[in-house]
């Protein structure tokens, strides 16, 4: 290890960076890990990459947990739950023991607020499709009404003594007519046997201003029965429902404190009110999270770290270096100049293993010449992915040529369905076909990716095979986390870097973010049939039939192109030895809650290494 420090110090900016991270200010946390960037929010309907997810997953808890080992469902909030005969409705009891950091009890009704408000429109969450397994809350989410629907309308005005970030006042009624045409009609909505008119524009006499029109609530799929006891009715039966109500966006929120302070302030250190492991005691931008044991969480005598330190490094390289001194005990990442190194003297700390993980690029095909599969499918067979995974990686990852991982088949019965390998001549074709021989007249385009060692290398090395292969010229545009997250949503991008982590085990968690509807689907592409076909394998109840849809779907997916699989991943953490509660699986998901020190350990290991 000495010759690895001996590397990193050998690089000129490296000190420079360190200084940045204030040590000397703060007493030394229990466990301190290297979280890979900046986190964009604590918000957990907000939130979407694994940074943030790490962080959630302390602060909040959902109706179950995860087991670190097998990340099996385990209770969380609800102490147990019961399953209809034909598994369409699950029924929670929560337990009476679990509280908010305020003191207050966690309530079924949290529940039904915080399911409301991720599923908003207003509130935009890109995992809203995740609940549209509940009846009715697709129609909710989407704000599409018809005809005879149950419908909510929200006022501008608040309720009297409304905190001031709550939602308007609520008028429920029966959609019975639409007036006008364009893209502002007038709603007709027969409230208590009265018709009441509401419209936008609301110059004419009788229409009253409203702020969002929507299905009503009351009749989506979730109810509080009692203080205690919370029941969901879905549309059909999904077999990793369970496993989805431990998924940190699920988590429930404080009411009180979100129409308090509003967003973002309520997540703030001095307002925030969780109901997790952990408190957020302090945040510091560009340097670190702190948090701290929560003296009212349910399992608090389970919980055997008190202070965490989680580091916002970008850095790989920064990340290792303090890894390597002391100062932190677990890094998701190690740069990748020095893994031959690390696999060769077979470092106990460092053991790469496989998980439910692709590597891709969108194409945002709104974006001419992408607007043509033709051009996406020349550019997807002019990369050279064995290239990638050989002379970047070199920490076993392996060509993808499917958005599901083929490690899936380890799990499921489903096999992925793969695009076309690399195939130059046909590249140059299919180019040629599309109107730019040689690439001659294609626009250069744009590569977006986040702030990342491996991800600039592989941008630099995909736009020199376009170069090569087709004669396409590419630019290189670099964004930290949270703005490269913004271009994505709203589509500032021709071509960006991304990945997805399985949020449970099977397809769907890979293939539904790319429907037409889904907050998740950057791409812009739409396809019927592929819509179609995941909307059979929702309701399918046969399981065989179910996957045939997925690989139908997946299928079109990998014929239209609208996204580039390109590699997939394996975990390349380094873990002091000394850390106990953490577990390679197939996720690469840690909970916090779990990890624990040995003392005694950790300074054998340190003295032995001089630290």
């Amino acid at each position: 290890m000495r010759t690895i420090i001996a590397y990193l110090l050998m690089i000129a900016c490296l000190s420079a960076l360190i200084r940045a991270f204030s040590f000397g200010r703060l007493e030394p946390a229990d466990f301190t890990f290297s979280n890979g960037t900046e986190i964009k929010t604590v918000d957990p309907a907000l939130v979407t990459g694994q940074p943030e997810g790490r962080v959630v997953r302390a602060l909040f808890e959902g109706l179950c947990s995860w087991d670190p080992q097998d990340l099996s469902p385990q209770p969380g909030v609800a102490a147990r739950w019961e399953i209809s005969d034909d598994k369409l409705v699950y029924t929670f009891h929560l337990r009476e023991d679990a509280r908010w950091s305020n003191g207050e009890a966690v309530t079924a009704e949290d529940f039904v607020w915080s399911y409301r408000r991720f599923l908003h429109p207003r509130t935009g969450a890109e995992y809203a499709y995740e609940l549209w397994y509940l009846v009715g809350a697709e129609k909710y989410s989407s704000g599409r009404v018809e005809i005879g629907d149950p419908v909510e309308v929200e006022l501008p005005q608040r309720p009297p003594g409304a905190r001031p970030y709550a939602s308007g006042e609520i008028r429920r009624g029966t959609l019975i007519r639409m007036e006008g045409d364009g893209d502002e009609p007038v709603y007709v909505v027969a409230i208590n046997g009265t018709e009441h008119r509401f419209g936008k524009s609301a110059a004419a006499a009788g229409v009253r201003d409203y702020r969002w029109l929507l299905y009503d609530f009351h009749h989506v799929g979730i109810r509080a029965v009692d203080r205690a006891t919370l029941e969901i009715r879905l549309r059909h039966p999904v077999p990793y429902f369970i496993n989805l109500m431990g998924f940190y966006p699920l988590s429930p929120v404080n009411r009180k404190c979100v129409e308090t302070y509003g967003y973002p302030a309520w997540t703030k250190p001095e307002n925030i009110v969780s109901n997790g492991p952990y408190l957020l005691q302090s945040r510091r931008i560009r340097d670190r999270i702190r948090l701290v044991k929560n003296p009212r969480y349910w399992d608090r005598d389970n919980v055997r770290t008190d202070v965490i330190d989680v580091l916002a490094v970008e850095s790989t390289i920064t990340g290792l270096n303090l890894y390597l001194t002391g100062d932190a005990d677990w890094v998701p990442t190690v740069p990748n100049e020095i893994i031959p190194d690390l696999i060769g003297r077979r470092q106990a700390d460092f053991q790469p293993s496989p998980y439910l993980g692709t590597e891709y690029y969108l194409l945002n095909v709104e974006k001419p010449p992408l607007d043509d599969p033709r051009v996406r499918q020349a550019l997807s067979m002019a990369i050279d992915r064995s290239e990638i995974v050989t002379k970047i990686l070199r920490a076993g990852q392996k060509p993808a040529r499917s958005v599901v991982p083929t490690d899936i088949r380890c799990y499921t019965d489903y096999t992925p369905a793969e695009c076309e390998d690399m195939n130059i001549e046909k590249a140059r074709r299919l180019l040629a076909d599309a109107g730019y021989p040689g690439g001659r007249g294609l626009p250069k385009i744009e590569i977006l990716y986040n702030t990342n060692e491996s991800h600039q290398a592989i941008a630099e090395l995909i736009q020199s095979q376009w170069k090569r292969n087709l004669g396409v010229d590419a630019r290189l545009q670099n964004q930290d986390w949270a703005r490269y997250l913004n271009s994505r949503r709203v589509g500032e991008f021709m071509v960006s870097r991304a990945g997805w982590i399985g949020d449970y085990v099977d397809p769907a968690t890979f293939l539904m973010m790319f429907a037409s509807n889904s907050p998740s689907n950057h791409t812009r592409w739409s396809n019927a049939q592929f819509d179609g076909l995941l909307e059979q394998a929702r309701v399918e109840k046969d399981d065989r039939r179910r996957m045939e849809c997925f690989q139908r779907a997946e299928r079109i997916l990998m014929e239209e192109m609208p996204v580039i699989p390109v590699y997939f991943t394996v975990s390349r953490a380094m873990v002091r030895p000394y850390v106990r509660g953490y577990y390679p699986n197939i996720l690469d998901t840690h909970p916090l809650k779990d990890i624990r020190i040995d003392p005694v350990e950790k300074a054998r290991v340190l003295r032995e290494e001089g630290l």
